[in-house]
C-alpha cells in the first residue's frame, strides 16, 4: 500500500546534480533514437501519463524529456475541463479517441484520472461512481496494452506542499511566468489533503503500476522519467525496418 507522505519528493542524498544532468542529456538523446525506431517499426505504442498537483512540473517534464524526439512521432494532449460535447459522452470518450497509435508516443498532461480526482474531491460524484470509474479505467488501460501493444507509463509528479507554494508564487512574481498564473490553483491547494487521499486511492487501485516521480528538484524529475522510459523501451529490441523491394 503506497502512502505518498512516506515517499521523498526530492532526489536521493547520494546523487550529484552535475552528474545527473549529464546522464539525463544522454538519456533524452537515447530516447530520441528509440522513438525514431519505434516510429519506423510501427509495432508498439507508448502512452506517458503525467499526473499531479498544480505546479508539479508536468509541462516542463514533457518539454525536457522529449526534446530529442521527432515531433512527427509524438502526440501531446493537455486535458482541461470537459467541453459540452465531451460532457455528453462517457468520461473516457475524450481520452480513448486520442490514445496513441502504433509507432507513436502519446503524452497526457493530466488524464482520465481527473475524473476520479477533482470530481471526487469536490463531491461531484459519489464513492460508488468512483469505484465504477476506477474499474473502467483499469479495463481501458488493459485494452490499450493487450489490444494495441501500448506500453503505459503513469508518472505521479510527487511534489511537496512547500514546493508547490514556491512554484505558484513564482507565477505571480516573475513576469515571464505571469501567463501560468491561475487564481483557481490557490483554491484547489486548500484541498491538498483530500487530493492526496484521492491520488493514493487511484495509485493503489490501478492494475498498471504507477511510478512515483520526485519533482521538487526539476533536474532529478527529468532524469527519473527519461531513465524509466529508456530502460523499458530498450527491452523491446526495436530495429529500423529493412529496405523493402517493391
Amino acid at each position: 500500500m503506497i502512502k505518498l507522505a512516506s515517499i521523498p519528493t526530492t532526489a536521493p542524498d547520494d546523487v550529484k546534480e552535475k552528474d545527473i544532468r549529464k546522464e539525463t542529456e544522454d538519456l533524452v538523446k537515447q530516447l530520441g533514437d528509440l522513438q525514431e525506431r519505434m516510429y519506423a517499426e510501427r509495432k508498439h505504442a507508448v502512452l506517458v501519463v503525467l499526473q499531479g498537483m498544480d505546479a508539479s512540473g508536468k509541462d516542463g517534464a514533457a518539454h525536457k524529456v522529449f526534446d530529442y524526439c521527432r515531433i512527427t512521432g509524438l502526440s501531446y494532449h493537455a486535458f482541461k475541463k470537459p467541453t459540452e460535447e465531451e460532457f455528453a459522452h462517457d468520461f473516457l470518450w475524450r481520452i480513448h479517441k486520442v490514445a496513441p497509435e502504433k509507432g507513436m508516443i502519446g503524452i497526457f498532461n493530466r488524464s482520465h484520472y481527473e475524473d476520479i480526482l477533482i470530481q471526487r474531491v469536490h463531491g461531484w460524484i459519489d464513492e460508488k461512481r468512483v469505484e465504477q470509474r476506477m474499474r473502467a479505467i483499469n479495463a481501458f488501460e488493459e485494452t490499450l496494452v493487450f489490444d494495441n501493444n501500448t506500453h503505459v507509463f503513469k508518472f505521479y509528479m510527487h511534489t511537496s506542499k512547500d514546493e508547490q507554494e514556491k512554484q505558484l508564487l513564482e507565477r505571480m512574481q516573475e513576469p515571464e511566468k505571469y501567463w501560468k498564473h491561475n487564481p483557481g490553483d490557490w483554491e484547489e491547494r486548500k484541498f491538498w489533503d483530500q487530493y492526496m487521499e484521492a491520488y493514493e486511492y487511484a495509485i493503489n487501485n490501478s492494475s498498471i503500476p504507477w511510478y512515483i516521480c520526485p519533482v521538487d528538484q526539476r533536474w532529478y524529475r527529468d532524469y527519473f522519467i527519461s531513465k524509466t522510459l529508456v530502460e523499458a523501451l530498450e527491452k523491446l529490441h526495436m530495429k529500423m525496418p529493412p529496405l523493402q523491394d517493391k
